[in-house]
């Protein structure tokens, strides 16, 4: 029987494992309900399991008919801290939090996979499906690989995927290269001194300061770094004052910056903190800078985009594979794995939110939108994705993973 059409024999059951996990999201390091569904579900298709690493996360373990390498699939856990509008029957049931990027399709794909793995076992070697918690900002892969994830389960090769709307269903998109980008934050304090605001030359105007800074943040990305390189500075909060008449004592700048590359990282944070000292300086300004890199960029490997790319148009066709997509300035700490193992992070479309059910809210069907909902006709299709690769790479040569 071909691979889709057993994996669409399953879809009644998998849709409602994911409309489950749908309903009952949690946050970061708080996936204890989620954990113990995909432990009670591993173990029930005879699936050894591995519990607690990173906090919440969990490890299966799908050993083949005879010894060989070893690969990873991972899929994320963790919900949004925000409110969801959908009103059917799934919507989300923990106020406050809800499955808005699509983690719940994620562990439901790579869940089918499992299951259809575990029974064929017509393999060589190991598959390790990896559940992670916190990859919104928790960076919850790297506590993971902190807690042993490699050595205790050894890994030739390490893979993601990430359901992405806008992309039709059916097709997938994929790059050589950084495929997301870097994620930092920073914090600015400028002290001044506060004054009446009719009479500021009897004052240091900290408001003023702030201004110039966020313009001159700006200049760094035109004509300083590379026109070809990709960067991000934005400066989402400013904070200041309490009254119409009164320069306050201090304000405070927070905000993003987001790279492709760890180079255009460096640059972007070097200038910004010398601008932010010297142009304080310049306005009389006490200034403290405070630079934190949260997740590096997710930085494809060329053989293993090479295997995933033909094994996908092997799935879909070559018309339905974009294997040069644009990368996004959004973040994905998938990126931590991918530092210590060779991989690739794929993107399976999520169409456009014709799929959801009545009871939807109005808003478009994008990630991180209170309207958001998975497409559970791409669980078959994910699940297909991972079975192949799975079968490709643990047939292919011993890749040079360390």
């Amino acid at each position: 029987m071909p691979l889709l059409t057993s994996l669409h024999a399953w879809l009644p059951d998998m849709t409602q494992i994911r409309r489950d996990l749908h309903a009952w999201p949690e946050l970061a390091f708080q996936e204890t309900r989620t954990a113990e569904t995909l432990n009670h579900l591993l173990q029930s298709w005879g699936i050894p399991t591995h519990t607690g690493l990173g906090g919440t996360g969990l490890v299966g373990h799908i050993a083949g008919k005879q010894p060989g390498r070893s690969i990873g699939l991972r899929a994320d856990m963790d919900a949004l801290p925000m409110a969801e509008v959908n009103t059917f029957p799934h919507a989300s049931r923990n106020s406050g939090a809800m499955h808005a990027c699509g983690h719940d399709g994620h562990m439901t794909m790579l869940l089918t996979a499992a299951r259809y793995l575990a029974q064929e076992r017509d393999f060589s070697g190991t598959v390790h499906v990896i559940f992670q918690p916190a990859e919104e900002g928790g960076a919850g892969a790297r506590r993971m690989i902190e807690d042993g994830l490699f050595e205790d389960f050894p890994m030739d090769g390490v893979f993601g995927m990430h359901n992405w709307p806008g992309i039709p269903v059916g097709s997938f998109g994929l790059t050589d290269g950084p495929i997301m980008a870097s994620s930092s934050n920073f914090k600015v304090t400028l002290q001044g001194r506060g004054a009446h605001g009719g009479m500021p030359h009897l004052g240091v105007d900290p408001v003023v300061a702030a201004a110039q800074l966020i313009l001159a943040y700006q200049g760094i990305l035109t004509r300083e770094q590379d026109p070809l390189e990709a960067g991000v500075i934005s400066v989402t909060q400013v904070r200041a004052g309490s009254a119409d008449n009164v320069i306050p004592d201090s304000a405070e700048l927070r905000g993003t910056v987001r790279t492709l590359t760890p180079e255009a990282l460096d640059l972007i944070e070097a200038r910004m903190h010398d601008i932010t000292l010297h142009l304080g300086r310049a306005l009389r300004c006490e200034a403290d800078f405070q630079f934190i890199r949260e997740y590096p960029a997710t930085i494809n490997h060329s053989d293993e985009t090479a295997l995933c790319t033909q094994v996908l148009i092997d799935l879909v066709g070559a018309d339905q594979v974009n294997a040069r997509v644009r990368p996004s300035m959004g973040a994905e700490d998938f990126s931590f794995m991918l530092q210590e193992r060779p991989g690739c992070y794929v993107w399976i479309g999520n169409g456009t939110g014709d799929h959801r059910d009545s009871g939807h809210g109005q808003g478009p069907c994008m990630l991180h939108n209170s309207s958001y909902d998975f497409n559970d006709a791409l669980i078959p299709l994910g699940a297909a994705y991972w079975i192949s690769l799975v079968r490709r790479f643990l047939q292919s040569p011993e890749s040079s993973a360390p």
